[in-house]
């Protein structure tokens, strides 16, 4: 007779080792992975400050080719801190599923790390293709 795992057989019952013998330390990463995702966070707050002032900035120069040059210089900028921004919170998302050894957990890392690969994919090819253009 075939055995059928159910979703609920995939998905770990009652706490594993490292929560009853590594409460502190699980606790613990847990602090230093909040505090990752708040780093990240403000990492992309800096970058998005940092290029809506060099917009304006830019908006106020009277070239227009030279304006669009410094908007597109502010974009590369900010696609950098957004990039690093994702780089933080793949390493947070890591550090919970490690913790919560869940089965479903470790599918859904799998689809956030997909998501954010393609969008740091087409992110830094539109970063290239503008720095080629500014080195033009």
């Amino acid at each position: 007779m075939e055995t059928v795992l159910n979703p609920p057989d995939l998905q770990r019952s009652g706490p594993s080792v490292l929560h009853e013998h590594f409460a502190d330390l699980v606790m613990a990463l847990e602090w230093v992975s909040a505090a990752i995702e708040l780093a990240s966070i403000v990492i992309m707050l800096i970058g998005s400050a940092r290029f809506i002032a060099g917009f304006v900035a830019a908006e106020f120069r009277r070239d227009g080719v030279e304006r669009v040059r410094r908007i597109d210089r502010e974009r590369v900028e900010l696609g950098r801190y957004i990039l690093a921004g994702l780089e933080l919170f793949i390493v947070s998302d890591i550090i919970h599923t490690a913790l919560s050894l869940a089965l479903t957990d470790l599918l859904f890392l799998g689809l956030l790390v997909l998501i954010r690969a393609v969008i740091s994919y087409f992110l830094d090819r539109e970063m290239r293709q503008i720095q080629e253009e500014l080195d033009r």
